[in-house]
């Protein structure tokens, strides 16, 4: 029977994930087999298993940190918001159908016999399991239902560690007030209070620590710094879609789509040397990127029509008739064709016409498309015509089926690694590129001959100084945060907790 510890946060994007993940690496690196765990992940950030199973992608991000293979026991049930009020509902991998929050509530509890399956699985293959919570667990009205918190640390008996972001002011009153909301069977869980994201000297904070135990009873188990890590975010809070960047000699633009889903596509441009990655909802904001990218969405259709109100369509349309380069994944490939078909109102119903620059009309399917693939990228025309042959590796989510004019050039031919299947996919002309895969770009070759064509076609001569191998950039990466997290968490007590050794 593998040892649990659980992470949970004073709310939504304090570090939970992270900080779950720097606890699979250390583990991991102390010999153990370790598993990470989240029953319940409501992100349109998600993964595609080797088989054929979707779950959120930070439980990816924190398998990779265990150095263990990604499974969909991992993360259960994954809530993908369609609209401000329902999301489509997966369970175990596999669609289980599209709720509204209040019907989903009804039923989650119906769920457990399904979790706690899942969570066996770990159980019986892992030395140490980590779980994350979400949002906060002092959301009163939500706790009698409560299934991926408290709700969770119970089923399992996990000690829990409670964490709270200073960054963002009133850290104190986040954890007290947490504590304090808590029944005392719950209290009783946690067994250490983390603060995250410390800037500054901690010798300042340190009476704040002091006054904090002494009311709540509970240790802090450590005051982490505000690290420098590049790792994958779990969904659309995360700081990098801010648009603050500087720009770089090569300047790509990510739309930011209302329901933007799989933006961790593009984090491989992020570690190049001279590029920048500039997330833009408004269209005072594109300026003249090198590279407009139309990433993956939850809703094409509502996303589309949201582009068409606000002016960025039009700003696109102009951008890449003065000779800008366009690119679309999944959502964005469908957007980027002529029409957008939607016959038994999987979405908006109804038929919308699409942005024009691809020859190819999209029709939505009540089946979802969920699959791996591997191929090759065809000859493609235009400025990225250097990509021909490169490798691509990868994974399809996706609902619609788009159909490609025979006179189209398609952009890339692979194999479903799942069926066997082998076929042509995506499409482009005249410097617009579409596709439904998703981690297209995690290929480095990919990346470096993207980056390398667009410099050359401005000009550019200077070698973009690229990492050599995205993955291996990863590994490096949780490294560095076990590293951090080691400096600044007190793993002696937290190797207590887990074993039980410690009632505070």
């Amino acid at each position: 029977m593998a040892k649990v510890i659980m992470v949970q946060g004073t709310m939504s994007n304090v570090g939970k994930s992270v900080i779950a993940a720097g606890l699979c690496r250390i583990f991991k690196q102390d010999g153990y087999r370790v598993a990470p765990f989240k029953s319940q992940n409501m992100a349109l950030n998600s993964f595609i298993t080797k088989e054929g199973l979707e779950m959120g992608r930070a439980q990816v991000m924190q398998a990779e940190a265990a150095g263990t293979e990604p499974s969909v026991s991992m993360n259960p049930i994954l809530l993908k918001p369609t609209n401000d009020i329902g999301s489509q509902v997966i369970v175990n991998g596999e669609v289980l159908g599209t709720m509204s929050a209040r019907d989903y509530f009804k039923m989650k509890k119906s769920l457990i016999p399904e979790i706690m399956k899942a969570y066996k699985k770990l159980d019986e293959n892992y030395d140490i399991i980590v779980i994350e919570g979400a949002g906060s667990p002092a959301e009163i009205n939500l706790k009698e239902d409560d299934i991926v918190n408290m709700g969770m640390a119970k089923l399992v008996n996990a000690p829990v560690l409670l964490v709270g972001d200073i960054d963002r002011g009133g850290v104190f009153a986040q954890l007290y007030g947490t504590v304090a909301l808590l029944e005392e069977e719950e209290r009783n869980r946690i067994k250490g209070l983390i603060i995250n994201k410390f800037r500054g000297d901690k010798t300042i904070l340190d009476p704040g620590v002091e006054m904090l135990e002494e009311m709540t009873g509970i240790h802090v188990v450590g005051v982490t710094p505000y690290l420098h890590v590049s790792l994958e975010d779990e969904d659309s809070l995360s700081e990098r879609l801010e648009d603050k960047h500087a720009i770089g000699l090569i300047d790509i633009a990510v739309i930011r789509l209302p329901r933007i889903s799989n933006f961790t596509d593009f984090n491989v441009f992020e570690g190049v040397k001279g590029v920048s990655v500039r997330y833009v909802s408004a269209a005072n904001q594109l300026g003249n990127p090198d590279l407009i990218i139309l990433p993956g969405t939850k809703n094409t259709m509502g996303d589309l029509l949201w582009m068409r109100q606000n002016g960025l369509e039009a700003s696109i349309l102009k951008a890449h008739k003065a000779g800008t380069t366009v690119f679309g994944v999944c959502g964005g490939y469908q957007m980027l064709g002529k029409s957008i078909a939607d016959p038994d109102g999987v979405e908006e119903g109804g038929t919308i016409r699409g942005m024009g620059l691809l020859d190819a009309d999209t029709v939505f399917e009540a089946e979802k498309a969920r699959t791996r693939i591997e191929g090759r990228v065809l000859n493609p025309d235009g400025i990225l015509k250097p990509l021909a042959g490169a490798k691509v590796t990868g994974y399809e989510i996706h609902m619609g089926r788009t159909h490609v004019s025979s006179e189209t050039m398609p952009f890339t031919e692979i194999v479903d690694t799942i069926t066997g299947e082998h076929k042509i996919e995506g499409a482009c002309g005249n410097n617009v590129y579409g596709s439904y895969i998703h981690g297209i770009f995690d290929n480095q070759e990919i990346a470096v001959k993207m980056v390398r064509a667009i410099a050359a076609s401005k000009g550019i001569t200077e070698e973009m100084d690229m990492e050599i191998d995205f993955a291996a950039f990863k590994e490096t990466q949780y490294d560095l945060l076990a590293d951090g997290l080691r400096k600044h968490l007190d793993m002696e007590e937290i190797y207590k907790i887990l074993d039980g050794e410690t009632d505070k």
